[in-house]
Protein backbone atom coordinates (compact mmCIF):
# COMPACT_ATOMS: atom_id res chain seq x y z
CA UNK A 1 0.00 0.00 0.00
CA UNK A 2 1.28 3.44 -0.91
CA UNK A 3 1.51 6.00 1.89
CA UNK A 4 -0.02 9.23 0.54
CA UNK A 5 1.80 11.29 3.15
CA UNK A 6 5.57 11.46 2.88
CA UNK A 7 7.53 10.60 6.04
CA UNK A 8 8.60 14.24 6.30
CA UNK A 9 4.97 15.20 6.91
CA UNK A 10 4.78 12.79 9.84
CA UNK A 11 7.97 14.22 11.30
CA UNK A 12 6.76 17.77 10.77
CA UNK A 13 3.44 16.92 12.42
CA UNK A 14 5.21 15.33 15.40
CA UNK A 15 7.36 18.40 15.94
CA UNK A 16 5.41 21.40 14.70
CA UNK A 17 1.93 20.56 15.96
CA UNK A 18 2.89 20.49 19.67
CA UNK A 19 5.10 23.53 19.18
CA UNK A 20 2.18 25.51 17.75
CA UNK A 21 0.04 24.37 20.68
CA UNK A 22 2.71 25.63 23.09
CA UNK A 23 2.85 29.00 21.36
CA UNK A 24 -0.94 29.27 21.54
CA UNK A 25 -0.90 28.47 25.24
CA UNK A 26 1.88 30.88 26.22
CA UNK A 27 0.61 33.74 24.08
CA UNK A 28 -2.86 33.38 25.60
CA UNK A 29 -1.42 33.45 29.13
CA UNK A 30 0.64 36.53 28.28
CA UNK A 31 -2.38 38.22 26.73
CA UNK A 32 -4.48 37.58 29.83
CA UNK A 33 -1.80 39.05 32.08
CA UNK A 34 -1.26 42.11 29.89
CA UNK A 35 -5.00 42.76 29.50
CA UNK A 36 -5.96 42.32 33.14
CA UNK A 37 -3.01 43.61 35.19
CA UNK A 38 -1.18 46.88 35.42
CA UNK A 39 2.49 46.03 35.10
CA UNK A 40 4.13 48.79 37.11
CA UNK A 41 7.65 48.29 35.73
CA UNK A 42 6.40 48.78 32.16
CA UNK A 43 5.17 52.10 30.88
CA UNK A 44 1.64 52.07 29.49
CA UNK A 45 3.16 52.31 26.01
CA UNK A 46 5.50 49.35 26.63
CA UNK A 47 2.66 47.23 27.97
CA UNK A 48 0.43 48.21 25.07
CA UNK A 49 3.20 47.46 22.56
CA UNK A 50 3.88 44.05 24.11
CA UNK A 51 0.17 43.24 24.09
CA UNK A 52 -0.10 44.27 20.43
CA UNK A 53 2.86 42.04 19.52
CA UNK A 54 1.32 39.13 21.43
CA UNK A 55 -2.01 39.60 19.65
CA UNK A 56 -0.24 39.70 16.27
CA UNK A 57 1.72 36.56 17.10
CA UNK A 58 -1.50 34.83 18.16
CA UNK A 59 -3.03 35.62 14.77
CA UNK A 60 0.06 34.28 13.00
CA UNK A 61 0.17 31.10 15.09
CA UNK A 62 -3.56 30.47 14.66
CA UNK A 63 -3.35 30.99 10.90
CA UNK A 64 -0.35 28.69 10.69
CA UNK A 65 -2.14 26.01 12.73
CA UNK A 66 -5.20 26.21 10.48
CA UNK A 67 -3.10 25.92 7.32
CA UNK A 68 -1.05 23.12 8.85
CA UNK A 69 -4.20 21.14 9.69
CA UNK A 70 -5.93 21.92 6.37
CA UNK A 71 -2.95 20.72 4.35
CA UNK A 72 -2.41 17.64 6.51
CA UNK A 73 1.06 18.78 7.64
CA UNK A 74 2.21 19.73 4.16
CA UNK A 75 3.20 23.26 5.16
CA UNK A 76 5.74 24.33 7.70
CA UNK A 77 6.96 27.52 9.30
CA UNK A 78 10.11 29.33 8.34
CA UNK A 79 12.74 29.22 11.05
CA UNK A 80 13.08 33.02 11.41
CA UNK A 81 9.38 33.26 12.28
CA UNK A 82 9.67 30.47 14.87
CA UNK A 83 12.65 32.30 16.36
CA UNK A 84 10.65 35.54 16.58
CA UNK A 85 7.76 33.77 18.32
CA UNK A 86 10.19 32.12 20.72
CA UNK A 87 11.82 35.47 21.53
CA UNK A 88 8.39 36.96 22.22
CA UNK A 89 7.43 34.06 24.49
CA UNK A 90 10.71 34.49 26.35
CA UNK A 91 10.06 38.23 26.75
CA UNK A 92 6.57 37.48 28.09
CA UNK A 93 7.97 34.90 30.52
CA UNK A 94 10.44 37.48 31.82
CA UNK A 95 7.68 40.05 32.34
CA UNK A 96 5.48 37.46 34.02
CA UNK A 97 8.24 36.26 36.37
CA UNK A 98 9.16 39.81 37.33
CA UNK A 99 5.48 40.68 37.86
CA UNK A 100 4.97 37.62 40.08
CA UNK A 101 8.11 38.43 42.09
CA UNK A 102 6.97 42.02 42.66
CA UNK A 103 3.46 40.85 43.58
CA UNK A 104 4.84 38.74 46.41
CA UNK A 105 3.98 35.28 47.74
CA UNK A 106 0.60 33.79 46.99
CA UNK A 107 0.18 35.76 43.77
Amino acid sequence: MVNPKPPEADLLKAILEPLLDDFKYWFERARQLLETEEIDFLSKEEQSDLLARVKQAQKEVNTTAILFAATEAQVGVETPLLIEWHKLVKECWQVSMRYRQKSGPGS
